[in-house]
C-alpha cells in the first residue's frame, strides 16, 4: 500500500492543447514506474485538463516521479508551443 502520493493538475486553454500534452505524455504511463511508484493520467475534456496522479511507496521515490513527469510535461508543452508558432495552428 502507498503512503506517500501527489496530484498533478495542468489546465489549457482548450481541449486540443490538453489532448495534445495527454497523448505524448501518457505512453510513459506503466513504462517509468516501478515497484516503488505508480501512475495514472487523466484528461478531463470539460476543463481542459490533464491530471496526473503518482502514488509511491516512499518520500524519495515519490520525488523522483514527481520530477520525471513535471518534466515529461514540461517538454511536452514546450514542443506543442513550437508547433504551434511554425504551422500557427488556430
Amino acid at each position: 500500500m502507498s503512503t506517500f502520493e501527489a496530484t498533478l493538475e495542468f489546465e489549457y486553454d482548450d481541449t486540443s492543447s490538453a489532448s495534445l500534452v495527454a497523448e505524448s505524455v501518457a505512453r510513459e504511463v506503466g513504462e517509468i514506474d516501478d515497484e516503488r511508484s505508480r501512475t495514472t493520467l487523466e484528461r478531463d475534456d470539460d476543463r481542459s485538463q490533464v491530471r496526473i496522479q503518482i502514488d509511491a511507496d516512499d518520500p524519495i521515490a515519490l520525488r523522483a516521479a514527481l520530477n520525471t513527469w513535471f518534466t515529461l510535461v514540461d517538454v511536452a508543452e514546450r514542443t506543442a508551443a513550437v508547433g504551434d508558432a511554425t504551422f500557427d495552428r488556430p
